[in-house]
Formats: structure tokens, C-alpha cells, sequence
């Protein structure tokens, strides 16, 4: 004997199958394949789904915070080199108004402006000033640059039309990249003259790399032309051009996705220096950004799979342990099960009937005894014999005593088959008695009753009662479907041959498909909870059968239910002849 089948379960053993129609309830075997199955999708679908949700939620998190860290770094740059450009044209414009042109001539002094200057600003190279013909007159610096003519020069041409000028990087007299600050002063004879400064691109180059860049990240500066002004650590050299579309303009800093020739995708964080020709960009691979949550990714997937592995164990253990004791306790009962299955569910709705109407019909003989009674002190006394109103309420507890004794016995007729009383019915006078009972329901919980009687509705011949319990039944349970400030339409049509047509629609909670389809079984109710026995409804469809007429139901869950009851003007051919 092998070591599989010293342990296998005693039902996989066991190959006999119970015959008749219920035989599937004895296939241990695929009771013990379907717990397992079932049970591993409840267990482990949640598992799988809500592990699926955390993983896309913590990828678009991470990239959103990838998106909002690289626009926040892309601002403070922004900021950073725009105060830095607007720094030194500020203290180029104060040197101009401090001093004279006078002074701004003599070497000296421009030397010593040029000292302070870089005492107190990085970057500053030299100091020249430049006359309106575009001739630097004065000039300070290492390099020898008097003399020097400007007017050809492209920032030299713009600078009439502005109080300062920031030019791109470019080589110049000197053949070193460095860029240019002018700075215009008008004369009172209408004249101007330009303090101009070079400034070491060495400068902006410290600025960029202080920035938290992670992995192969960049940072640099181009013009609107896409040509670099800042080395880069993988885009090129100074003077080079980006392989990417230079952004359009705008006053806030801006980021998109791109691709590039390679097919790797990046971010590209673009931002419009004010008052200069700069654009800073900074780059970012986005597979080195979701490094660190990939690796966060294969740890969780690799927890997945051990918590599948382990609830996979128990589930197996634990469905075949439960199994193996109910097929050896239903091997016991087996008969027993079977003999239950087959009783006859009528015989018992018929004793349930009896006994609710016997029980219910002891306690109306008493309030009908003791109503008539009431009814007799009345009529001795001449003052209450004059009352119409106390003995109108009389008379209406003795209807209501003689009503219920007539629902009692048709609830006796759902188990036993009684006689019809057929009579002339104004079906009007049926739904106010009915609604008669529910009035005060209606007006505690706000419910709005709008009924809608058509003119040429006909007398007909049908039986009273059993329209009440059928109308009744209905209301009631439209009015247990409804919450506060619930609305019920009543409307009664005559559609000629096809008989009278009540539609009972109200605004509850509706029903799905599934509770459409018992509806009408007996003990099935979709208010268990709150007491319901699921008999109305099936005592409904019974009597509106005994009358000869239909019912059909609508409904949406969330929506609210609309019954439709069609009643012949005539007593069905088998009754009238009883």
C-alpha cells in the first residue's frame, strides 16, 4: 500500500454515488473539489485583487511624486538662477546712479567698483563701459578689451530699447563661454552710456549641480534656439543642441512625459528664465526614479506568493478534514436525508396555515363578542344611541372582526380548496377599505398615496375578500420597501375584453433579478430580518389564480417595484358553475 493511499480520504475511497435526484448531494468528491475551489477564490481573489489595487496605487503614487518632487526641484532652480541674473543687474544698476560717467571713466575707480562688486557677488569677470557708438571707453579685467567695438555686437543692438540685457553664452573676444549684463543709464542730454559685465557661466554651472538630482539625472540651461549653455553630465557640450523639442513658453514651470530615440522614457521639467534668453530643463530617467519601487515590487510579489502557497495548504487540509467527517456522518443519515427531501411541502404550508387562522381566530371571537356587546351598552343609553359617530366605530371594529375572519379562511384555502363567494365588486370601494387600514402608517411615515381610478371602470363579479388580502398583501409590502417620505401610485384601468388593469407602483428599494424569480415561493422573503415569512406573496399569486387573473412584477433594485394585476370582468367558467 502506498504512502498516498494509507492517508487518502476515506470519501475518495468510497466511489459509490447515491442514486435519484438529489444524488449530487452525496458526491463527496466534488463537494471536497468545489470547498476547495471556493474557497480559495474567497480567500485568495480579495488577497490578489487588493494586492493588484496597492501595486498600480503605489506605482501612480510614486510616479506622482516623482512628477511633483521634479516640478518643485524645477521651481526652486527657476527661482534660483532668476535671482541670481536680477542680483547682479541690481548692482550694476546702483554702481550707475551712484557714480558719474565722470568717475565711471577713470580706470582707478572703476577698478575699485570691480573689487567691491566681487567681494560681494560671485562671478562678476570685469567691468567695461560703453559709450552710445557701441566703443568701450573704460575697462577693468583680465583681459585687454579697451577700446573694443560693441556696435556690432547682438546684445549691444537691443540694448537701446531696454534698461538692461542678459545675453545667451557665447565666445566673444575673449573665446571662453561667458554671457554679458548691461546695463543702460540715460544722461540728462538725452544721451546713454552701458556698464557691462561678463559673468563666469562657472557660476550657474554650481547652481545646477546643487540640486538633489537623483540617478542619471541632468540639469541645464538652453536658449529658445535648443542650443546648450551649460555643460551637461549625458545631453552634450556647451554649444551643442538638445535632441528634444524646446518647450513653448510659459510663466510657470512645466513637466511632460517623453521618449527617447532609445525608448527609454524620461521627464523633461522645462522653466522660462524671466528677463533672460535661458531655459532651464532638467532631465530624468524614469526607469532609475522607480528603481528603489521595483525593488519594493519583486519583495511584495515574492510575499504574494508564499501567502498563496501557505493558504493554499490550509484551505487544502482543512476542506478535506471537514469533508471526510460529513461524508462519514451522512453515511449514518443518509436515509433519513432522503426521506426529508421528499416530503411534501404543501402538507406542511397546510398545517402552518391551520394553526396561524386558528390561532388567530380565538382572539377575533373575543373582540367581536365583546365589540357587540359595547355595541349593545350603546343602545341602551339614549345620549351614545344618538352618537353616530361611537357607533359608527363600532360597527367599523365589527367589519375589520368580520374581515379578518374572511382573510383567516382564505388563508386556509392557500392548503385547502374552498368555495369562491362571488359577488358585485366596485373595485374603488375594495382599495379605500383597503388603504382604510394603512391610513395611519401612511401618515406616521410621511408616505404620499396617490390613487388614480379611471371613469369607465365597470362593476364586476369577484370575490371581496380575497381582493383584499390581495391589495392589502401588496401594500404592505410596498409600504415595508419604502422609507420615510415614500411615494406609492395606485392606478385601475379598463382595457375592454382584457378586464380590469391595477398597477401598484412604489419608490422602495426594489429587487434584483435573482429575488424576482422567487418571489412567489413559498417561506422566500427578502425581509426575514425584519419578520417577514414569505408567505404573502405566494398567498397573493394563488388568490389573483383563483379569481382568474395575472400578475406580473418589475423592478429595479435601488428604483422601486411596480406590480400589475389583471382582473376579469367575469368569475372564471370552473367557478361559475360550482
Amino acid at each position: 500500500m502506498s504512502i498516498f493511499n494509507k492517508f487518502k480520504p476515506d470519501f475518495l475511497q468510497d466511489s459509490e454515488i447515491s442514486t435519484g435526484p438529489y444524488r449530487q448531494m452525496f458526491n463527496f468528491r466534488r463537494s471536497w473539489q468545489t470547498a476547495i475551489l471556493l474557497t480559495s477564490l474567497v480567500t485568495l481573489l480579495p488577497l490578489i485583487i487588493i494586492t493588484s489595487i496597492d501595486y498600480n496605487i503605489t506605482q501612480k503614487s510614486i510616479e506622482s511624486d516623482n512628477l511633483l518632487r521634479t516640478l518643485r526641484i524645477g521651481s526652486n532652480a527657476r527661482r534660483s538662477i532668476s535671482f541670481f541674473l536680477s542680483e547682479r543687474v541690481a548692482a550694476l544698476s546702483f554702481v550707475v546712479r551712484d557714480n558719474t560717467l565722470e568717475e565711471l571713466y577713470q580706470p582707478e575707480k572703476l577698478n575699485s567698483i570691480l573689487i567691491n562688486l566681487r567681494e560681494s557677488f560671485d562671478g562678476f569677470v570685469d567691468l567695461g563701459v560703453i559709450d552710445q557708438s557701441g566703443v568701450q571707453q573704460n575697462y577693468v579685467g583680465p583681459y585687454r578689451l579697451e577700446g573694443k567695438d560693441y556696435s556690432n555686437q547682438n546684445w549691444f543692438t537691443e540694448i537701446p530699447t531696454k534698461k538692461f540685457h542678459i545675453s545667451e553664452v557665447f565666445l566673444g573676444f575673449r573665446n571662453v563661454p561667458h554671457l554679458i549684463i548691461g546695463v543702460r543709464h540715460v544722461l540728462p542730454d538725452g544721451s546713454f552710456f552701458v556698464l557691462r559685465t561678463a559673468i563666469d557661466t562657472r557660476r550657474f554651472n554650481e547652481l545646477l549641480s546643487g540640486f538633489e538630482l537623483s540617478g542619471k539625472s541632468d540639469a541645464f540651461l538652453i536658449n529658445q534656439e535648443g542650443v546648450l549653455q551649460t555643460p551637461t553630465h549625458y545631453h552634450g557640450e556647451v554649444f551643442d543642441r538638445i535632441a528634444y523639442a524646446v518647450p513653448g513658453y510659459s510663466e510657470h514651470t512645466e513637466i511632460r512625459e517623453e521618449t527617447t530615440n532609445d525608448g527609454k522614457s524620461i521627464l523633461l521639467c522645462s522653466a522660462y528664465i524671466p528677463d533672460s534668453p535661458y531655459i532651464l530643463v532638467i532631465v530624468k530617467y524614469k526607469d532609475e526614479l522607480m528603481k528603489p519601487w521595483r525593488e519594493t515590487r519583486i519583495k511584495l510579489i515574492g510575499f504574494l506568493v508564499v501567502s498563496i502557497t501557505v493558504i493554499l495548504i490550509v484551505i487544502f487540509g482543512v476542506s478535506t478534514y471537514m469533508v471526510n467527517n460529513m461524508y462519514l456522518l451522512d453515511q449514518r443519515r443518509l436515509m433519513t436525508l432522503h426521506q426529508v427531501e421528499y416530503a411534501n411541502k404543501l402538507a406542511s404550508i397546510g398545517r402552518l396555515a391551520a394553526g396561524v387562522a386558528h390561532e388567530i381566530n380565538n382572539p377575533l371571537a373575543i373582540i367581536n363578542e365583546k365589540a357587540g356587546l359595547i355595541k349593545d351598552i350603546f343602545s341602551i343609553k339614549e345620549s351614545y344611541a344618538k352618537d353616530t359617530k361611537i357607533a359608527g366605530l363600532v360597527d367599523s371594529v365589527l367589519s375589520s372582526v368580520e374581515r379578518c375572519g374572511t382573510i383567516t379562511k382564505r388563508l386556509l384555502s392557500f392548503a385547502r380548496h374552498i368555495d369562491s363567494a362571488f359577488e358585485t365588486i366596485q373595485i374603488g370601494e375594495v382599495i379605500n377599505e383597503v388603504l382604510g387600514f394603512l391610513h395611519k402608517e401612511a401618515e406616521y411615515r410621511n408616505i404620499i398615496v396617490k390613487i388614480d381610478l379611471a371613469d369607465n371602470i365597470p362593476e364586476f363579479q369577484s370575490d371581496r375578500g380575497k381582493l383584499q388580502q390581495i391589495f392589502l398583501n401588496i401594500i404592505n409590502n410596498a409600504f415595508a420597501a419604502m422609507s420615510v417620505g415614500g411615494h406609492l401610485n395606485v392606478t385601475v384601468r379598463h382595457e375592454g375584453e382584457e378586464g380590469i388593469i391595477a398597477k401598484i407602483i412604489d419608490n422602495g428599494c426594489g429587487m434584483s433579478e435573482a429575488e424576482l424569480g422567487k418571489i412567489y415561493e413559498p417561506f422566500y422573503s427578502t425581509k426575514t430580518k425584519s419578520g417577514g415569512t414569505g408567505l404573502g406573496l405566494s398567498i397573493t399569486y394563488g388568490l389573483i389564480q383563483e379569481l382568474g387573473g395575472r400578475i406580473e412584477v418589475t423592478s429595479r433594485l435601488g428604483e422601486g417595484t411596480s406590480f400589475t394585476i389583471t382582473l376579469p370582468l367575469k368569475p372564471p367558467q370552473k367557478k361559475a358553475e360550482q
